[in-house]
């Protein structure tokens, strides 16, 4: 892989990152609103209908799959800018080919090209 899709590469990971690190800080906010909602529930003046309360811990829920998932792929990014680091990035694991440029722009945290990967599904 050239010098030049090596820093293409990385600063395509690096604005994904960013990304990431800012989508888990809105949900932070979410999650913490939703709490500190809850915490003062009772002192609230109106009372919180069963229905509302059910929604509010599906939301929490989902922000914290969100963010769970969010963790996860902000590894697999972190990864692969190790990879570019190391000189590694954009060879197969499985297979030490390389992984063309193409697959790397769909999905740039990939550690296989896609005949190893289908490989690895069966």
């Amino acid at each position: 892989m050239t010098k030049k899709n090596m820093e293409h590469f990385k600063k395509l990971l690096l604005k994904q990152r960013e990304e990431i690190l800012e989508d888990m800080g809105l949900l932070k906010d979410i999650s913490l609103s939703d709490t500190n909602k809850e915490a003062a529930g009772n002192d609230a003046t109106y009372s919180t209908h069963m229905a509302d309360q059910g929604t509010d811990a599906q939301e929490r829920e989902k922000a914290f799959f969100y963010a769970s998932r969010d963790n996860k792929y902000l590894r697999l990014i972190e990864e692969a800018l190790q990879r570019i680091e190391n000189n590694t990035y954009g060879t197969c694991i499985s297979c030490g080919k390389e992984i063309p440029v193409e697959r790397l722009e769909a999905v740039p945290i990939t550690q296989h090209c896609v005949p190893c990967k289908e490989l690895e599904k069966v």
